[in-house]
């Protein structure tokens, strides 16, 4: 299952960023103020999926490191 939503992510962003230099882009020059919107939407997409892959290998491991953490906080532990 985590491979196959791996698989499909990749696919969606490789669409993202794929060079679409074949269309006329009508827009460009009209706002050059207007900045990078591929770019950050790919690097929150990318983000994502670095947290996504991230829980669920070390999901665990992550919950006692915080649960932990309060529990020294609260002076419990």
């Amino acid at each position: 299952m985590f491979h196959h939503l791996m698989n499909r992510f990749a696919v969606f962003v490789i669409g993202l960023s794929s060079d679409d230099s074949d269309r006329p882009n009508q827009h460009r020059g009209d706002r050059p103020d207007r900045g990078d919107v591929p770019g950050w939407v790919l690097i929150t997409l990318m983000t994502a999926g670095l947290v996504v892959a991230l829980w669920a290998l070390a999901g665990e491991a992550f919950t006692s490191m915080f649960q932990d953490a309060m529990n020294k906080v609260r002076g419990a532990g």
